[in-house]
């Protein structure tokens, strides 16, 4: 985490400063390559509701269906579901990598062009496909395009940390969205704070 971030939190949240400090390091947010957007956005999808272990299985063996793992729509397309299916992956998912694959085919999405458009118009883009919603959206701005002022409201672990941290109990999407305000404009960093703080061992 760069300086500016640390020096944000220390000023406007002791509290999750505080977390910080024992939590250590959270990384540096940084974006992919355009020409990985396609990509990152299946494993997305892949692993939605899945834990990291089961995602990172099933992600696996997707790439492994790829000849030099280069996954494209066309290949995607190209692929009959019953193997989609056959390597874990449910067929509600399959349906959304297929139409994933058919809108940038289509070039109804320019995944090209989401890294200049603002993040509002990212999640509109990407929330066109079915499958995708704004917790997808928002997790490709954080991980894919590198914002670093993006917060997910509907995300479980989230929500569970500020909790823990604030004392809130039954913390609702307005409350959440209100709170992490203060984090602004460093949120993607205060979401890794927030996720790290519940890892086990932590």
């Amino acid at each position: 985490m760069h300086g500016k971030a640390r020096d944000h939190f220390r000023k406007a949240d002791p509290k999750l400063f505080k977390v910080l400090q024992k939590v250590g390091d959270v990384g540096k947010v940084s974006s992919i390559p355009p020409k990985e957007y396609f990509s990152r956005l299946c494993e997305n999808i892949i692993g939605q509701q899945l834990s990291s272990k089961v995602a990172d299985t099933f992600t696996e063996r997707f790439c492994a269906l790829f000849p030099k793992k280069s996954i494209t729509p066309k290949c995607v397309l190209g692929l009959a579901d019953g193997t989609l299916r056959k390597i874990g992956i449910s067929w509600a998912k399959v349906k959304y990598l297929k139409d994933l694959a058919q809108k940038v085919q289509k070039k109804e999405i320019l995944l090209e062009d989401l890294q200049h458009h603002s993040d509002k118009a990212v999640i509109a883009q990407l929330t066109k496909v079915k499958g995708i919603g704004n917790w997808t959206a928002e997790m490709f701005l954080m991980f894919s395009l590198g914002r670093e002022d993006v917060f997910s409201c509907g995300d479980l672990g989230l929500k569970k940390a500020i909790e823990e941290i604030y004392h809130i109990k039954n913390l609702t999407k307005n409350k959440a969205e209100k709170l992490s305000l203060r984090w602004s404009p460093y949120r993607t960093y205060a979401s890794l704070i927030l996720w790290r703080s519940r890892e086990p061992g932590v």
